[in-house]
């Protein structure tokens, strides 16, 4: 009886020392370790100041990134985490700013309008500005008085040349091709006289003011009829060198 006792108990020590080393085994095989944390995203800003431009001009890009390894500017190449480049594109353009890194890829992108370069004006010269506002004063046939219709040209002509003291002046006169040589010159003077007395009279200064006669020696018409005649019957106003 001794023996069998003792060989019971062997066996129950036996199978409670295998049930807590397979229950120890399980409970260990359990146990987790943490995970590595997710790679963070980069980001990336881009911008342009100022963002509207002429042509010829420059602006600056500023850029600033975060978590990225690779960073690249289009346009620019290579560049660092942060900074500022100067660039003058000649036509408008999209810069792109791209941001890798092991959480992926960002961009950011800066719009910069380019307008045409202005054009600097360029101004008339005295002589361009007097072929335009100054005008020819005309005549009835065989008369040298400054006709009713005639008289705000006259004005207007004395208007200009007070804006401008210092352009001088020569009045021709002209007649039609009828009558004599000699009478034509006499009558183209008197018809220069007039126009450089009613100038007078407004206040142009009368050493501004020279006269020639040509008579009928130089014709802006020479059909023989009287739309031309009227138009050979003038004082002629040029400027003098």
């Amino acid at each position: 009886m001794q023996p069998r006792r003792f060989r019971s108990l062997f066996l129950i020590l036996v199978f409670l020392g295998i049930f807590g080393l397979t229950a120890c085994s399980k409970k260990m095989a359990t146990v987790t370790h943490p995970s590595a944390p997710a790679p963070v995203a980069p980001t990336a800003t881009l911008s342009a100041k100022p963002d509207v431009i002429q042509q010829g001009q420059s602006t600056v890009l500023t850029w600033n990134t975060t978590n990225a390894t690779d960073i690249t500017l289009e346009g620019v190449g290579g560049v660092g985490s942060s900074g500022s480049q100067s660039v003058s594109p000649s036509a408008s353009r999209t810069y792109t700013l791209i941001a890798k890194g092991a959480g992926g890829t960002s961009q950011s992108v800066a719009r910069i309008t380019v307008n045409p370069a202005r054009v600097a004006a360029v101004l008339p010269t005295d002589s361009e500005l007097f072929m335009k506002n100054v005008r020819d004063v005309f005549f009835n046939f065989d008369d040298a008085r400054i006709r009713d219709d005639q008289a705000s040209t006259t004005e207007k002509d004395a208007g200009f040349l007070g804006q401008h003291p210092n352009l001088k002046i020569l009045i021709e006169g002209h007649c039609d091709d009828r009558g004599s040589e000699i009478y034509n010159l006499a009558l183209g003077e008197s018809r220069a006289s007039a126009v450089k007395e009613a100038l007078i009279r407004q206040g142009i200064d009368p050493s501004r003011i020279a006269t020639i006669s040509y008579g009928k020696e130089k014709p802006f018409c020479t059909q023989e009829d009287e739309m031309c005649w009227q138009e050979n019957r003038r004082d002629h106003i040029v400027p003098k060198q």
